[in-house]
This record gives structure tokens, sequence and C-alpha cells, in this order.
């Protein structure tokens, strides 16, 4: 399991994957089912299902997330603290693969009891001043031609028992899924880490 000594217990519910690679060899919805998957290994993360996010985009007639406001409102609608909006930035699959991911954790809109959303002190506020709060980003760049992350990829590969497989610790650089995972590994990593932003607890976190 994934340390998680900053975001505490916490439900995470996962956006589909934005396309900003000009590649259309993946799959954004699988991509976030793969970045669901990994945060599974994160100590006390519980994770939204993908299908479920998109069961509420699809309801709103779309199948992104349009802003930090609405990234917050999805969140609270399927029932999670936060929800991890990404985007893949460069992908090309081609051995040696290279990765590049850029991700936001957004907190969802407090609700009071009645629907009312919350502010610190737990008075009455407006949705947008608490929608949208960003509580980690990253961006990572995971190019297998450079060797500290073959490094990290076999490193990897041995949590993972990737002995079992003929490719040994190469099946998560030959496979395209398979690297894929790795990738959101590592981001995850550096979004627990605060590489890229320092990670702050939200209110119900800890």
């Amino acid at each position: 399991m994934m340390p998680n000594s900053t975001l505490g217990a916490v439900t995470i519910a996962v956006a589909p994957a934005v396309n900003l690679s000009g590649s259309t060899d993946f799959d954004p919805n699988r991509f976030a089912d793969l970045m669901a998957g990994e945060l599974m290994h994160v100590e006390r993360v519980s994770v939204v299902p993908v299908s479920r996010v998109l069961a509420v985009l699809a309801s709103q007639g779309t199948d992104r997330v349009h802003s930090p406001t609405h990234a917050s409102e999805i969140a609270e609608m399927v029932g999670a603290d936060a929800i991890l909006v990404f985007a893949v930035t460069e992908y090309d699959p081609y051995d040696p693969p290279s990765v590049a991911l850029s991700m936001q954790l957004f907190a969802a809109t407090p609700r009071a009891p009645y629907g009312g959303p919350l502010d610190e002190a737990g008075g009455q506020e407006t949705p947008v001043s608490r929608a949208g709060r960003v509580l980690a980003q990253t961006q990572r760049r995971m190019d297998a031609s450079h060797m500290d992350v073959v490094e990290d990829v076999r490193r990897y590969a041995r949590q993972r028992s990737a002995d079992d497989s003929p490719y040994g610790w190469r099946r998560y650089v030959v496979s395209q899924q398979h690297y894929i995972q790795f990738c959101c590994h590592t981001a995850i990593k550096g979004l627990l880490d605060g590489q890229g932003w320092p990670v702050v607890a939200g209110k119900g976190m800890q």
C-alpha cells in the first residue's frame, strides 16, 4: 500500500481523463479506470467507481468536467469527499513509452443539513466560495528512455510481482496498459508528496 500521511481517510471520485496529448491511442474512460485502480492501493482511501461519475456527467449531457466548481458539484453528487481531475498532456505508447499527466484534487462542496453549503465556521455561504477548492495538484512526465524512470518502473514491478511474467519488469514498459498503471501510480505518489503543490487536508479528511 502507498502511504497516505496527508489526506487522511477520504473517499475520492475520479473524473474521465481529459486528452490534451493529440493522441488517439487511448480511451480516456479506461485511463480513468486505471487511475482509480491505483488509488485503491493508497492507505485510507476509498474510491468511487468511475462509472458513477460518468453516469452523472451523462445525465448532464456531457462527458467531462468543465470547471473547478463543476468538479466539486460532481464530487458532492456521488458522495465523495473529493474528485481527481486529470489531463493526459503527452502520450507516446511506443517503446520506450512516454506519458505526461497534470492532476488536481478538488474538494466536494460541503452541504448543510437542509442542502445549503457551509463555510469554515459552519455558517451559510455561496457555493462558489467553497466549490473548486484545490486540495493538491501535481504534474509529472514519465519518459522510459530516462534511467531514473526505468529504476522507478523496476521498483514498481517488484511491488506488483512482475517476475511472474515472461517479460519480468519490462512488462510495465512493453504493455500499454501496464505502463499507464505505472504512470498513474507515480503521479498519485507525486500528488500525495505535494510535488507541484502543498497538500492540504480538507475539512472532514483528518
